[in-house]
């Protein structure tokens, strides 16, 4: 059950998004936090290798998406996250940096699900992105995972903090992604902008 909730909820935040909205970070940390209530050290490792993968394939489906859509997807008006604004911090944020903003964005939540999108608007060589994003999934990953699987370890002298922290990140996740998805569903509610608007910006 944890590999399906994780593997499918990283999909969904580095392809679609969707995944704007998603607790990503909480939620690796909690599968490790989970993983080691059950000693399961290879499947914290396995699950690290897994995770990656599905990482670098999700943001090669983003950035077909944006390849094919534009930015008229990701840009809605009156949206206080999906906007021009953020689009555009996100569009220079890449531009400034280039390769390694495909790379750190994997540590900035809502730049992470943005950036694929707009390399792939953008045009970006298709081998660089790979590159990096596959660079970037294994900085991310595998260390949010294992953090929260060794650092639940360490609470073993500590049966209620560990209790604490399991419980604790558990209901992050939950709460964050039913927080998530009724932000998504009220951004997606208002109209789309333009993409002439967009380009003139």
């Amino acid at each position: 059950m944890v590999w399906i909730i994780v593997l499918g909820f990283v999909f969904t935040e580095c392809a679609f998004i969707v995944g704007l909205f998603l607790p990503g970070d909480s939620l690796l940390f909690a599968a490790g936090v989970v993983l080691a209530e059950h000693d399961g050290e290879v499947h914290a490792w396995a699950l690290s290798a897994a995770a990656m993968v599905t990482a670098v394939v999700g943001n090669m489906v983003g950035y077909y998406i944006g390849h094919k859509a534009g930015h008229t997807i990701i840009a809605r008006r009156g949206g206080k996250v999906l906007n021009l604004e953020n689009l555009a911090k996100a569009r220079d944020f890449l531009d400034r940096r280039g390769f390694w903003a495909i790379v750190l964005a994997r540590w900035i939540p809502w730049i992470r699900t943005f950036a694929p999108l707009i390399a792939g608007a953008a045009k970006m060589d298709t081998r660089k992105f790979l590159l990096a994003t596959t660079i970037g999934g294994l900085a991310w990953v595998p260390t949010l995972v294992l953090l929260g699987y060794y650092g639940a370890g360490f609470l073993e002298q500590f049966p209620w903090l560990k209790a604490v922290a399991l419980w604790g990140s558990i209901a992050f996740f939950v709460g964050g992604t039913v927080y998530g998805v009724v932000r998504y569903r009220q951004e997606m509610h208002k109209p789309p902008v333009p993409a002439t608007v967009g380009a003139n910006d």
